[in-house]
């Protein structure tokens, strides 16, 4: 049973709040912050390098430090919310968030900031979690598609956002202002949230099931790490390997718990549902693709057509423009409720590939070209990405949000990670593949240039790192149309099967 305050009584006898609209924008601010931290940090990697003396495996760490700790405890986030109070724990959540960031730019070295990153992570995933489960709470059916679609757009905002907004800010401040500029938005978003959100939490959910939690957050944790390192170290390393065989044991043994127990924190019975299965494929893949690629694309920005950090940030701002505008605009909820969830998800994730396929092969055709496909790309997400996470959602029931919201987001943890280090690798494949004779043996494109001793070995280097990012862009291409493919096909399914259960 899901128990919830504070809610008046709308026209038509439905049960509405009259405050969920500005609710939603506490939360989009909130969302916001905890996703620039997502990116926001690359741009400082030379001062980073300059004013705290850190190595290449300190800013791994960093950098790491953050996702790993959010992807390890999403699950368990999202448990928690549901059955301790999804508006306590988004105030927990903004508290650890806001004490992770002042830790943070206030860290004079290296193992003071990952110890911060650390703890913003925690902060991290329960935000993540607990404002997609208040927006399936607050908002009722009707409006829910255009609800999830600016919390959606936020997302997308806050990925793409991060560069230019961090090159912005390190021309003006010093690298601690990046995290600093968080305190305000977690003052505003504790006050807010303080006023506005009512309680909601599901009363039935019995005893906390605590080694369900260690077991997935730990599981999770190793298999994001392997991913992450595996591009570094080498998939077949024993530094790899270990943590990603370990974390698939823990993560077999968390299975294998939640099916014995009789309050499981992941009610596995959700996987049998092929509406709920197909939405998490279509999260995987449209995160695999959409990372690598735009992961990629910055690559492909500064090191092939020549522009700095800040112009490849500010010349990628269209596509998250495309999506806010699309979302925000409502008119994503009107096509999805038009063209109905799977046709919308194919449509979506169709675009999407399209716009990738744009970007990969027309490098040397000047902005408006690529103008075209980020366009292409943020009309893709605007509706592909709501219509999954509703399709998500609504395979779960309302009293179990928290936890619906923490497989959507370890779900697309999981995809992004594998999407930046699987097509990080084709692109390394291809690329030294490529590379002239002079420049064999040659592990980056820094380094191959330093090698290549003449202009037109030079030339041979950048054509190299291109093809391969060329190749790598595509096979995130042909995954993302891939994943639309199937997702709408399991959805589309899901629905006959219901309607034929219905008539009998």
């Amino acid at each position: 049973m899901t128990v919830t305050t504070g809610i008046a009584t709308g026209a038509g006898g439905t049960t509405r709040l009259p405050t969920r609209w500005l609710i939603l924008a506490v939360i989009c601010l909130a969302q916001l912050a905890v996703l620039l931290d997502n990116t926001v940090l690359n741009v400082a990697i030379p001062s980073l390098s300059r004013e705290l003396g850190a190595g290449t495996a300190d800013i791994q760490w960093m950098i790491n430090a953050y996702s790993l700790v959010q992807a390890g405890l999403l699950l368990a986030s999202g448990s928690a919310a549901d059955r301790y109070g999804r508006r306590k724990l988004l105030l927990v959540g903004l508290a650890l968030f806001g004490l992770g960031s002042l830790a943070a730019g206030l860290a004079h070295s290296t193992g003071q900031l990952i110890a911060a990153r650390a703890g913003m992570g925690v902060g991290g995933a329960l935000l993540l979690t607990t404002t997609l489960a208040v927006v399936i709470q607050i908002f009722d059916a009707e409006e829910r598609s255009r609800a999830i679609g600016v919390w959606a757009a936020a997302n997308a905002l806050g990925y793409a956002a991060g560069p230019p907004i961090g090159g912005v800010m390190l021309a003006h401040f010093w690298w601690g202002a990046l995290f600093l500029i968080n305190i305000p938005v977690v003052l505003l978003g504790l006050l807010a949230v303080r006023a506005l959100v009512p309680e909601s939490r599901n009363q039935d959910g019995g005893r906390p099931d605590l080694l369900g939690a260690l077991l997935s957050t730990v599981g999770m944790a190793a298999v994001v790490y392997a991913i992450i390192s595996g591009p570094e170290h080498g998939w077949g390393s024993a530094r790899v390997l270990l943590p990603a065989v370990a974390g698939a044991l823990v993560l077999g043994t968390f299975a294998r718990w939640e099916h014995r127990i009789q309050h499981p924190m992941l009610d596995l019975h959700f996987f049998r549902d092929r509406r709920f299965v197909g939405a998490v494929a279509g999260v995987v893949l449209i995160t695999f693709g959409s990372s690598g690629v735009l992961f990629l694309l910055t690559q492909q920005l500064q090191f092939v057509r020549g522009y700095s950090p800040l112009e490849a940030g500010l010349r990628m701002a269209p596509f998250a423009l495309t999506v806010v505008l699309l979302n925000f605009a409502g008119i994503s909820a009107r096509l999805l409720r038009r063209l109905g969830t799977p046709p919308a998800i194919a449509a979506g994730m169709g675009l999407l590939a399209g716009g990738f396929g744009v970007v990969a092969v027309f490098t040397s055709d000047g902005y408006g070209v690529l103008l075209l496909g980020l366009v292409l790309m943020g009309a893709g997400c605007a509706l592909a990405n709501p219509a999954i996470v509703e399709a998500v959602m609504s395979a779960i029931p309302p009293d179990k949000a928290g936890a619906g919201a923490g497989v959507d987001g370890t779900m697309a943890e999981v995809g992004g990670s594998l999407g930046v280090a699987v097509l990080g690798a084709v692109m390394n494949a291809r690329f030294t593949a490529l590379l002239p004779a002079a420049a064999v043996g040659a592990g980056s494109l820094p380094a191959a240039l330093a090698a290549a001793p003449t202009e037109a070995d030079r030339a041979g280097v950048v054509d190299a790192f291109a093809a391969g990012i060329e190749t790598s862009q595509l096979v995130g291409a042909a995954a993302v149309l891939l994943g639309g493919c199937v997702t709408a096909l399991l959805l589309r399914r899901a629905d006959r099967r219901d309607a034929a259960e219905q008539d009998s």
